[in-house]
């Protein structure tokens, strides 16, 4: 009897390993599957980026826009929100206590609004980029609403680019895409604030911003870009063309730190059919002021729109 007692008691115990092994590379796949790449040095901070950065405020630039939509310009407003804040890599969302785990990004939340007509337009993008400057966006989100519809769009770094749409167009649709990795231009805006000498230059590969794409109902995919850079004396300007959708994009920064955006312009078709021509959109800055913007809350610190120009 013992024999058979043995045998079972060696099977069990083969079993449990069998499985044990199993989960492990069940688990391995998963946590694979969150890791962003990493595959460049992670480059040093200054003590000037630590003192502009890390002093528990936003930079809050305002604009006057000129848009074009629907072949025609319309007056309105931008508003760049720049922040640092600690990142979750997993989750891909704002930490909400510190760990060693936590990566520090650049946050831009861009905003503009503007009316067509009766009704007005609402567009935010928000990019979530490394301060380390050795990776891609780790996300990178848009919406827009009018009195027509919304539409929302979210990438997360991952394996891949997992891009999420959403939108009430019949051709758009939900949609789930996996996208090879490529130069995101919504990131382009927060490396400009970090390192703008390492722009990347010449023939690129290029994902559009997501408002780009939603606006035009453009696929989004990489394109085929030339970026080029111009510096004069006390400003430079990063312009990306796009044969392919006959559209280029130019801005205007400061060429000494923290390298804060003057304007910038926006140039592609407007309007759809017989219609459409080339139009360009422009922005120009108001005014730039630092804020601990989230808590200014109450009825008088409307004064602060004031000042920047947005009421």
């Amino acid at each position: 009897m013992k024999k058979p007692i043995l045998i079972f008691a060696i099977l069990s115990i083969l079993a449990i390993i069998a499985c044990s092994n199993v989960q492990t590379d069940a688990s391995a796949k998963t946590v694979e599957k969150d890791i962003v790449e990493n595959t460049k040095p992670a480059k040093s901070l200054s003590e000037e980026f630590k003192k502009y950065w890390y002093a528990g405020q936003a930079e809050i630039s305002s604009y006057q826009l000129e848009q074009a939509r629907y072949g025609e310009m319309r007056k309105g407003t931008a508003v760049l929100i720049y922040v640092t804040e600690d990142f979750l890599p997993k989750e891909q969302v704002k930490a909400d206590t510190n760990s060693p785990n936590n990566i520090p990004v650049l946050k831009l939340n861009a905003t503009k609004n503007f009316n067509t007509g009766i009704y007005p337009y609402s567009i935010m993008q928000s990019t979530f980029y490394p301060v380390a400057d050795n990776q891609h966006a780790i996300k990178v989100s848009n919406s827009i609403q009018e009195w027509c519809g919304h539409v929302y769009a979210q990438l997360n770094n991952r394996t891949q680019f997992e891009v999420t749409s959403h939108s009430y167009f019949e051709k758009e649709a939900d949609q789930n895409l996996l996208l090879d990795k490529a130069i995101l231009e919504n990131e382009l805006w927060a490396k400009i604030r970090i390192n703008p000498k390492d722009l990347p230059l010449g023939n690129i590969q290029v994902i559009p911003s997501f408002e780009f794409c939603r606006l035009r109902h453009q696929q989004i995919k990489a394109y085929t870009a030339k970026a080029s850079l111009q510096k004069e004396d006390a400003t430079s300007t990063y312009t990306i063309e796009y044969p392919e959708l006959d559209r280029s994009i130019s801005i205007t920064f400061t060429n000494s730190f923290p390298y804060t955006i003057e304007h910038w312009e926006e140039t592609s078709l407007s309007g759809f059919g017989p219609n459409a021509k080339k139009m360009t959109t422009k922005a120009t800055k108001i005014k730039s002021i630092k804020s601990a913007y989230w808590g200014k809350n109450s009825n008088t610190d409307e004064s602060l729109r004031e000042e920047l120009g947005l009421n």
